[in-house]
């Protein structure tokens, strides 16, 4: 079972000063859920090499045994430090893929062709694409072998726009993920704010927040069983 993990390169969050990237949570418990699985996982950014970590998702109060297990893991670290550039991967070498959010997708992965192609090409090929929390940005255009939308007609969640107006980033980020699923044609649903929320639908799997980060990889590993 080989399983690809998709991380942004992007570490800017708007014109704002501040920096972002990947959510450490949104890593952490979907890698070791794979590893402990007994997949052999491979990681890939845009620029490759270390993808920037969300300073925010790094705060005390945002840490889980998955984050702390990380920490202490140095085979991992190392590992994350060094990506591989996500337009030298094949889709055909990996059963999945997976994508951690963080704001970051919404700049970079959302618009990069190499990972519209690998989506598209995976999707094609049978095999399920998992996505949690803004990384559902992926799909902005991705498209399915009818041309359409890849979400259209299809249950999706995703970080909602609720959520993004309570953490005051709705006028920063380029776009906001649940109106751009809905756009594409998508059925979006969600939890409450901050609930565990994850929906499949055929070899689409999405979850809507960090709280579903671990619950997302739990449903892409039950569509490889």
């Amino acid at each position: 079972m080989k399983i690809l993990m998709v991380l942004t390169s992007h570490d800017r969050l708007g014109e704002t000063g501040h920096k972002t990237g990947f959510w450490l949570e949104e890593f952490a418990a979907p890698y070791y859920a794979f590893r402990d699985a007994g997949a052999e996982l491979t990681l890939a950014s845009p620029l490759g090499g270390q993808p920037p970590l969300d300073p925010k998702s790094d705060d005390p109060g945002f840490q889980t045994d998955a984050t702390r297990r990380f920490r202490a893991d140095a085979a991992a670290q190392a590992q994350l430090a060094s990506t591989l550039r996500l337009d030298s991967v094949r889709a055909e070498d990996f059963d999945a893929v997976f994508y951690p959010g963080g704001h970051g997708p919404l700049w970079d992965l959302a618009e990069d062709p190499a990972s519209r192609a690998l989506i598209e090409a995976v999707y094609a090929a049978g095999k399920p694409v998992a996505a949690v929390c803004h990384a559902p940005a992926v799909f902005r255009h991705a498209r399915g072998q009818d041309g359409r939308p890849l979400v259209s007609g299809r249950r999706v969640t995703a970080f909602s726009n609720t959520e993004e107006a309570a953490v005051q980033l709705t006028d920063v980020v380029p776009f906001l993920v649940e109106d751009m699923l809905r756009a594409n044609g998508a059925e979006y649903s969600r939890a409450a704010d901050w609930q565990e929320h994850v929906v499949t639908d055929g070899r689409l799997v999405t979850g809507q927040n960090p709280a579903s980060s671990e619950a997302t990889a739990r449903a892409l590993l039950a569509l490889l069983a």
